[in-house]
């Protein structure tokens, strides 16, 4: 099975990932960039526990966007309602990672 590279950016941190290795943390879908995230201790807000209904792990993907799963309607309708969104952005909790991928985490203001 391939192993993928994870960026999170302003971090700076590669994470190589294994995905026969999902779940790490169990926190939003296996695989998702927060349970890789929180599994290599690159701090996401994550306030619903990674349920996809808060918002706070809002991420933008800078690279690599085909590398992830597809987003649902549900986690577009949250995706619009947040300042700063665009096409590249996606929550974190929800983003299964599927080959390699950069995504910078979207300060809370």
């Amino acid at each position: 099975m391939p192993v993928y590279n994870v960026t999170f950016q302003p971090a700076g941190v590669t994470i190589e990932v294994d995905p026969a290795l999902y779940p790490y943390h169990r926190h939003g879908r296996p695989g998702s960039l927060l349970d890789i995230a929180l599994a290599h201790g690159v701090h996401i807000e994550h306030g619903c526990g990674g349920m996809g209904v808060c918002g706070t792990c809002h991420v933008v993907i800078e690279q690599g966007m085909e590398n992830l799963s597809q987003p649902d309607d549900d986690e577009l309708d949250r995706i619009q309602q947040m300042p700063n969104s665009g096409l590249s952005s996606r929550l974190a909790c929800q983003a299964v990672v599927n080959g390699d991928v950069r995504a910078a985490v979207v300060p809370r203001t």
